[in-house]
């Protein structure tokens, strides 16, 4: 696709950027659906943040998304923000409408857009879920289940406080769970989520025995590096169907992309092969 002097511009501001593999994917869709925009990373340093917003509309860019560190820093210069990012605490993407910058957190509408994709069988009524983590993602992972309607949820966290903050806010359906009742907890559970960045390619693993789960409960990672971790390679190998981290990415973006350059882009095989092809 080749840009014209209308061309509509977004981005990803991060501290660095250059892990960001959003630009592989938002560049992906404009030139698959033909678009006249580009994507472009935003390296802006935590103390030029609010100079670095500011600048948005005065340079006429349609949006951008936001990635670590700068998720909960932006809060306090956007105009408006919706309950998505309130809920959780942070904002990932930005839309620019008349000069005013407008916050959401798509988090957890990717979450379980994911969902829908690898396990489509997977009701929210079918029973309890687990989610290990109380971080940011945890957050949006925990509230888009609540409001799909699980009956139960528990939150899993190395830092019990944490996950009673997070259940506290959730409602009576969550409650918290102590690290070492971690595996107690999956004995009923429909889905597991690892919200957390345990098993990550360079932190700690894992430590968790899915033993106990059932054998028709759903695992999720939502790590993506390694696309098959641990967790779900254990899973997988007692017959439980799994779903991996990749597709959130995906399916966040979706709803940005459809902001700023006015296409809901197709979440498919091709895409996944292409932003998982880094070099």
């Amino acid at each position: 696709m080749t840009m014209s002097g209308k061309a509509r511009v977004a981005g990803v501001m991060g501290w660095p950027v250059g892990h960001s593999r959003s630009p592989r994917l938002h560049t992906y869709w404009l030139a698959r659906h033909g678009v006249d925009g580009a994507y472009v990373p935003l390296a802006v340093a935590p103390d030029t943040l609010e100079a670095a917003l500011r600048g948005l509309p005065a340079l006429g860019f349609v949006g951008a998304n936001v990635t670590i560190p700068h998720k909960e820093a932006v809060m306090p210069f956007l105009d408006e923000i919706d309950a998505s990012a309130v809920r959780v605490g942070a904002v990932n993407t930005i839309v620019v409408a008349g000069g005013r910058l407008h916050g959401s957190n798509t988090d957890g509408f990717g979450f379980i857009e994911n969902l829908k994709d690898g396990a489509p069988a997977w009701r929210a009524a079918a029973g309890p879920a687990v989610v290990i983590g109380a971080g940011g993602a945890a957050k949006a992972v925990a509230w888009a289940l609540i409001d799909a309607g699980v009956p139960a949820l528990r939150i899993v966290n190395r830092t019990v406080a944490r996950a009673e903050n997070l259940a506290a806010a959730l409602g009576p359906r969550a409650t918290a769970v102590a690290w070492e009742d971690r595996d107690a907890a999956l004995s009923d559970a429909a889905l597991l989520v690892n919200a957390s960045a345990l098993g990550m390619s360079g932190h700690p693993p894992l430590d968790l025995d899915v033993a106990a789960l059932p054998a028709s409960a759903v695992v999720n990672d939502i790590v993506y590096v390694p696309l098959v971790t641990p967790l779900l390679a254990a899973a997988r190998a007692r017959g439980n169907t799994t779903v991996d981290g990749i597709g959130m990415l995906l399916h966040q973006g979706r709803p940005g992309f459809r902001a700023w350059f006015g296409t809901d882009p197709a979440v498919d095989a091709a895409v996944r092969a292409h932003v998982l092809a880094v070099d």
